[in-house]
């Protein structure tokens, strides 16, 4: 006898990003695979931070350059990232 189980992604408890996009001034629209959409500002949180690694993303061109990996929102190969919680909240 074999035995086999299917995941299914949409009945998971796992929070993920499905969708994400840049709609000016340092913020993201992001849609999670529960159906829930947040706006998230990261200005602030730029603005606020004296590491040049995170202030590098100032540079507008370069925040926009975001992806979605696994999920989560993701700069530069996980040079910038933040836990996926805490943007479902709508925060940073």
């Amino acid at each position: 006898m074999k035995i086999t189980a299917e995941y299914n992604r949409e009945e998971s408890d796992v929070i993920e990003i499905k969708s994400a996009s840049y709609i000016g001034d340092y913020a993201i629209r992001l849609s999670f695979n529960d159906g829930i959409n947040r706006v998230v500002a990261f200005k602030s949180f730029l603005e606020n931070s004296i590491h040049p690694s995170i202030r590098k993303y100032l540079d507008e061109h370069k925040f926009k350059e975001f992806e979605i990996i696994d999920g989560n929102l993701n700069w530069n190969d996980y040079d910038l990232i933040f836990p996926i919680y805490t943007l479902y909240q709508g925060k940073v």
